[in-house]
Formats: structure tokens, sequence, C-alpha cells
């Protein structure tokens, strides 16, 4: 059986870009910190958009979508789930709200484990919800023609227990080491979890939710404001294909981390960037949603579309972006170029 141990990553030698991305994580992070302090209502707002954004990307990585409507009446109103599939949606929105709520009293435990996957399960009325595997089960990929085959052979069910207490074990060892590096931590942590694959269903899924305890727990809460999932789910390529490159040789020991924890790192660095950019004002002049607008398409290099400023400031409506805009063109502060929807805005 694959032996866990992460006394590797005790002051562990990295490539360079590895450290770059951690040490412009901590220096945005910081500032994050002190944003909140100062703009509670904003990040209330930010929040409320992220949910949306996890709760939608998450399931759709795996294939179960809804209208965007249904998305937000689901996490925001709590609306019924009118089948199935919205009933994973609902279970997703009810385990990230207790994440959300609760990540201080949770952590990297079975008993926290096995709760979170029954909720995520619940209403969809799942049996094996909060229960490992039974059966074994396998990674399959489909090539561009159809045709199928196994990529991995995860931990095999009679292991699993095992394995998981291995996981919880090593995990709590390196989390009270002070050599260690938490942002170095999880994704291995997340890459031995999605190997072991321990449920028959949901493993992806509740990767994910995992992710966000950890980084909750360790004072790495952008993904609460700007949507991991989501970040994954815009780039999946790059995921799966860092997945794949570090699950080689993972049941003899021979794994490397690396790819894993770049992508991660790449992940939360984005994160944090668009959560900066939210914030992105002149002279550190007082914050209005006013402000933040202007300063998005003053400080854009290339011409910049009224979706691509909505996108960078969810919490703020279309309809205020283009009043905005209107007034910014009409005062000379900025151009517009084309027509209809390839209308673009860019600084005189």
């Amino acid at each position: 059986m694959r032996k866990i141990d992460y006394s590797f990553l005790n002051n562990a030698l990295l490539p360079a870009n590895l450290i770059n991305l951690t040490s412009s994580i901590a220096s945005l992070k910081t500032m994050a910190g002190v944003r909140k302090q100062e703009y509670a209502k904003i990040f209330t707002e930010l929040e409320a958009v992220a949910k949306v954004q996890s709760v939608k990307s998450s399931n759709a990585i795996e294939g179960i979508i809804t209208s965007d409507e249904r998305i937000a009446a689901i996490v925001n109103q709590d609306s019924a789930p009118l089948n199935h599939t919205e009933g994973e949606i609902a279970g997703y929105r009810d385990a990230l709200n207790a994440i959300h709520l609760n990540h201080d009293n949770l952590d990297l435990r079975e008993s926290d484990i096995l709760r979170l996957h029954e909720t995520m399960m619940q209403i969809a009325g799942y049996e094996y919800g909060g229960k490992y595997k039974t059966g074994d089960n396998y990674i399959i990929e489909e090539d561009k023609d159809g045709n199928r085959k196994v990529r991995f052979k995860p931990t095999p069910a009679s292991e699993v227990e095992a394995a998981m207490e291995q996981l919880e074990l090593a995990y709590m060892d390196a989390r009270n080491d002070a050599g260690i590096n938490q942002l170095l931590l999880i994704p291995c942590v997340i890459l031995d979890f999605l190997c072991i694959h321990p449920f028959r269903d949901g493993n992806g899924r509740m990767s994910r939710l995992l992710t966000l305890l950890l980084l909750y727990k360790n004072g790495y809460d952008a993904g609460k404001y700007v949507s991991f999932e989501e970040q994954i789910n815009n780039y999946k390529g790059f995921y799966y294909e860092a997945l794949r490159e570090s699950s080689v040789g993972w049941h003899e020991n021979q794994n490397t981390y690396i790819p894993f924890i770049e992508n991660f790192l790449s992940t939360l660095y984005m994160c944090y960037k668009e959560l900066d950019k939210r914030f992105a004002v002149v002279n550190g002049s007082k914050i209005t949603k006013k402000a933040r607008i202007e300063a998005t398409v003053l400080n854009s290099l290339v011409p910049i579309s009224k979706a691509e400023i909505c996108n960078i400031l969810p919490d703020v409506s279309p309809t205020t972006v283009e009043a905005v805009l209107s007034v910014m063109v009409k005062n000379g502060q900025v151009k517009k170029i084309g027509h209809s929807r390839m209308t673009r805005y860019i600084k005189v």
C-alpha cells in the first residue's frame, strides 16, 4: 500500500517559480487582510457572488449543470431543487456553507470528511453518502475519437479506510511541523486524497471542498471572495494535466507532487490577483463602486468591454457599469471603440 509521508516538505528545495508564487501570495494575502477591515461591506457582497460561482463551477466540472438563474435561486434563496441535478447542486451548497460558517471547528479528520460527504450527497438521495466506497473504481479518460481507457486505478476499496487514516495522521504530523510551508502541504494532501478516491462518487467535488477548508484554516481565504472552483473550471485542462503528471508512479511512491503544487499555487495566486483587481483605485481614494469602475477602465492597458468589467467587479450591477462608462465617455476620460457586443473602452 502507498505510504503517505510529508516530511520531505521540511525546508524542501523548490523551483524558483514556486518560491516566487508563495511570496506573491503572502503579499497579496496581507493586502487583502487590511482591505477586509476597511471595506467589510464590499467583502460581504463579494462573498455572496463567489458562493454562487463556486457552487456553479465545482458542479460544472463534473458535468452537473443547470441555468444561472436556478443556481442563484438555489444558493441565495434556498430554493427547493426541481430535479436530481439540482439536488446535487443544493448538496454542494450545504457542504460549502458548512465550511464557510464552521471551518474553525472542522478539520481533515475522518468524522468531518464523512459528514461533509454525507451533507453533499443527502439532498440528491444517495444512500452511500458519508460512507467509503465498497467496490473498486477507476479513473477513465476518453480521447477525441471516443475511445475510453483506464487512466488511473485508485486505492482498492479494501484499503481505503487504512489509507484515509494514514492521510489524516500524515497531515497532522506535517501541520505541526514548523519547517513545512502549509501552502505546499495542502496540494500534496489533496493529490493523495484524489489518488485514494475514497468514495463511490463525489471525490472531485469533495477535493475542492477540502481544499477550501484547509486554506481557510490557514488564513488563506481569497476563495471565499473569488471562487477558487471557478478558476479551476476556467483552466481545467491545466488542472487535469497537473493531476495526471503528479499521479504517475503514485502507488509505487515514485510520483512527484511538483506539477500539482504549481497548479494549486497558480490557482490561488489568480484568486488573490482577481481580488486585488476588485479594489483597483487611484491614489488610495475612498473605494466607491464608481471609483472602482473608473479605476478598472483607466488602469487597463488594452481596450476593455462592459462584460469584462462586470467579471472583474461581480458585485457591481451591469446597469451601474454602463452608467459610469457613459459619463466617462462624455467627460472625455475614455473613448468608445466598436459597436454592440464588440464595444470596448480605452483610456484617452
